[in-house]
């Protein structure tokens, strides 16, 4: 199974972007999948997760009511979308899978496959 993150790039504050990851297999409609961002010096940090069905979304409580992660399962694709970006949201974002754990989807050790990450960088 191969994650591939795109979307990343350069963007001032209050703007947008919007993150895809496209899974090399089906299991992307079948699982669910989240969004993680590290940033320098820093833990790596749940963003965004999504239910195998697309039924339920979750958020960290720093990105709630700016970002919406959605699943097109026709296409095997998750996307975030990112509005009203801030400084502190640059990181690299990565998208993961969660295959055969059932655990939080909060913690990273809980996802069994992991895409390459794209860098998003916000300037004041």
């Amino acid at each position: 199974v191969q994650l591939q993150a795109s979307g990343g790039g350069l963007v001032q504050a209050g703007g947008s972007l919007r993150l895809s990851c496209a899974a090399s297999e089906r299991p992307g409609s079948r699982y669910p999948m989240g969004w993680f961002r590290q940033a320098p010096g820093k833990e790596r940090e749940f963003v965004a997760a999504i239910s195998w069905n697309g039924g339920s979304t979750y958020y960290g409580d720093s990105v709630k009511g700016r970002f919406t992660i959605s699943r097109d399962d026709a296409k095997n694709t998750v996307a975030l979308q990112m509005n009203s970006l801030k400084p502190e949201d640059s990181a690299v974002y990565y998208c993961a899978a969660q295959l055969f754990n059932s655990g939080s989807y909060y913690i990273p050790k809980n996802y069994d496959y992991w895409g390459q990450g794209t860098q998003v960088t916000v300037s004041s």
